[in-house]
């Protein structure tokens, strides 16, 4: 009869720890203030904290298998900074041109979709070179899950590693345009900053903006942004002190806010809008001709 009760109590006490185990919510999503104060100062490092978590992967649907058909690109491998091997997609300009535009992948990484995106670049603009930066290395997520595990394994000084060895490819003369979503979003500000003198503008697509006043002040070129305002990463109110935080550093943003979530511009998010795909579409495809004139 003891052995029985010993039992017993063993039971109601492993399913009171299960029960507990299961009901304990997912972490939540970095508040505005911890971005100032969680981790380290590098936003960097901060978002590849907050991209690890089920509520972040919660915002993004395992997307649609597409496959691009005729690409006029083609893959190529160019030196990093550190000597190593770096990859990306490049479509030419049939004519000599200085003026490159690179694309920076969503967190699922260089896939079809963002070679696309590259595509329609290259025919909208004049005169161009584009090419999508592979920051993952050749990997590619096909699934909430795997993207965590890649972009948790993204170390920052490989991916500036990346972006450095791009901007030697691109050369010297080059004037360099950037664009990307979310985790690119993110890292085209990065990548315009890095690019020094030669950034000639960078268009960011509901990316984590950098909170560091000295180097905002390093950015040599316009900001043009999209942002949900149903968006909880970012949030409003840090896309607000993004706006804050250029007009005292001296530089210009122009910022678009649209009754939409994060990932509004991708088909295959749930929270998909297409009249603000479109709209932020025109309006950025306008700020690179004007900028490239």
């Amino acid at each position: 009869m003891k052995k029985i009760l010993l039992l017993s109590l063993a039971a109601l006490g492993t399913a009171a720890m299960l029960g507990h185990r299961y009901k304990t919510p997912e972490p939540s999503l970095l508040s505005p203030e911890c971005y100032v104060s969680c981790f380290n100062g590098d936003i960097r490092e901060q978002f590849r904290q907050e991209a690890g978590t089920m509520a972040f992967a919660a915002m993004h649907e395992t997307p649609r298998y597409y496959q691009l058909e005729n690409p006029t690109g083609k893959n190529i491998h160019f030196t990093a900074a550190d000597g190593s091997t770096a990859m990306g997609y490049e479509i030419k300009s049939k004519t000599k041109s200085n003026k490159w535009v690179f694309v920076i992948q969503e967190w699922w990484g260089l896939n079809d979709y963002i070679k696309r995106e590259s595509e329609t670049l290259f025919k909208e603009l004049d005169h161009v070179n584009v090419i999508a930066l592979d920051l993952y290395d050749g990997k590619v997520a096909a699934t909430p899950d795997s993207a965590m595990k890649l972009v948790r394994a993204a170390q920052t000084d490989r991916l500036e590693n990346i972006i450095k060895g791009a901007i030697a490819y691109a050369g010297k003369d080059a004037r360099i345009y950037t664009i990307g979503w979310c985790f690119g979003g993110m890292w085209s500000l990065q990548a315009s900053i890095l690019a020094g003198k030669q950034a000639a503008g960078c268009v960011m697509y509901y990316g984590r903006p950098e909170n560091n006043m000295e180097k905002l002040k390093n950015l040599n070129c316009d900001v043009i942004g999209f942002f949900g305002n149903q968006d909880r990463s970012p949030s409003p109110e840090l896309v607000t002190k993004f706006e804050s935080d250029m007009q005292a550093a001296g530089k210009k943003l122009t910022a678009h806010k649209y009754e939409a979530n994060h990932g509004f511009a991708n088909p295959s998010n749930p929270s998909f809008n297409k009249a603000a795909t479109e709209d932020a579409h025109a309006k950025a495809i306008a700020f690179l001709k004007q900028h490239m004139e």
